[in-house]
């Protein structure tokens, strides 16, 4: 198994210093899993995909530009 040295804010830190009890190590390989699986996803999803990256940033624009139109409806302007 591949070592890793992580740099954590001060102030993180001291909480972890707080709950010795918790196996920080395993949390953080268990978060690198978690991120990892859900590339590997990603990357399976769109392995046959023709969108492109301006497509998806356009696609983007559209989705967050309803949704707020959506809640200015609701909510209205402010």
């Amino acid at each position: 198994m591949t070592n890793m040295t992580l740099a954590v804010p001060e102030d993180l830190h001291k909480i972890m210093k707080g709950h010795s009890e918790i196996k920080w190590s395993e949390v953080a390989r268990q978060a690198l899993w978690d991120k990892a699986r859900k590339l590997q996803l990603l990357d399976k999803l769109l392995a046959d995909s023709d969108l492109t990256e301006e497509d998806s940033l356009n696609l983007g624009k559209k989705i967050n530009l309803a949704v707020f139109e959506k809640h200015k409806q609701k909510y209205g302007s402010k």
